[in-house]
């Protein structure tokens, strides 16, 4: 199929998010909505044939079948209706345009992480709208939370006890990257504004306060946004300094469980083709 439809090798490799090439993501709903509709009868395992409908379809549609031409079915649109609906005594054969559930374009799986980020990016948003109405002294305690989580400085109270007492050079903090403190990170730590641009030149001080220390390694925190300038001149120095700016600070908070939880947590589950597979014993 991929031979057919001309997919690039890039095409063929595409991953989605949650695993699994959209390649084969895309066949195997695709094989799911024609074999409900009637269209399409498994033979054997990884064997399937066109039904007489699936005959008639393709004669009806020369270019492509879309699921609004299998809503024609009443087998796919009962498929299509949640089945609380279906226990409520709604009839399979009912029009088209009263089907409960509108299926789009995307398989399952894609609609899935669609929603998931769509509500990662109102989380994000929400998270640094929160932290903006709080103290910078929180937000200090907040990178401490976040560092720890992260796996760097050991101990909070270790943590604690670095950041924000340095105070020489803008330096907020010092933070061990391994236990024994062979080699250590240097934090700054900024509370601006979402529309806050940091400039080249703050960066620059960053960079000279590194120096100072005799320090390789800096990373510098805010809840705003960094200027290309800043971005460039970050890559250039000798030393390795790290930007975070917001997005990428809730993000990281999302990612390691600092300041949100859990409210529900969706297993999928698709079946097993081994276990069903007869060995002839």
């Amino acid at each position: 199929m991929a031979g057919e439809f001309h997919l690039t090798p890039g095409d063929r490799t595409l991953l989605l998010p949650s695993g699994g090439t959209v390649l084969a993501n895309r066949v195997h709903w695709a094989r799911t909505y024609l074999d409900k509709a009637g269209a399409l009868k498994r033979t054997r395992r990884s064997h399937f044939v066109v039904t007489d409908r699936g005959k008639e379809l393709l004669k009806q549609n020369t270019d492509r079948i879309e699921t609004r031409d299998l809503r024609q079915f009443p087998e796919f649109r009962a498929f299509l209706t949640p089945r609380a609906k279906r226990d409520e005594g709604d009839s399979s054969d009912q029009p088209e345009e009263q089907v409960a559930v509108e299926l789009p374009s995307a398989t399952p799986e894609e609609t899935i992480q669609s929603a998931e980020d769509t509500i990662a990016a109102t989380l994000r948003t929400q998270l640094l709208d929160r932290i903006a109405e709080l103290s910078p002294a929180f937000f200090e305690r907040l990178v401490v939370d976040l560092i720890v989580a992260m796996g760097y400085g050991g101990t909070r109270s270790r943590v604690v006890q670095a950041l924000g007492k340095s105070g020489d050079e803008g330096i907020d903090g010092v933070v061990n990257e391994d236990p024994l403190g062979l080699d250590v990170v240097y934090i700054q730590a900024k509370r601006y504004a979402p529309d806050n641009t940091i400039g080249r030149d703050r960066i620059q001080q960053f960079a000279g306060a590194l120096v100072g220390q005799g320090a390789s390694k800096g990373v510098f925190v805010t809840t705003s946004s960094f200027s290309r300038g800043a971005a460039e001149y970050a890559q250039r120095v000798p030393q390795k300094i790290i930007l975070v700016d917001g997005k990428e600070l809730a993000r990281l908070m999302i990612q390691y469980g600092v300041g949100v939880r859990t409210e529900r947590t969706i297993e999928l589950k698709r079946i097993d083709l081994d276990y069903f597979e007869e060995t002839g014993d």
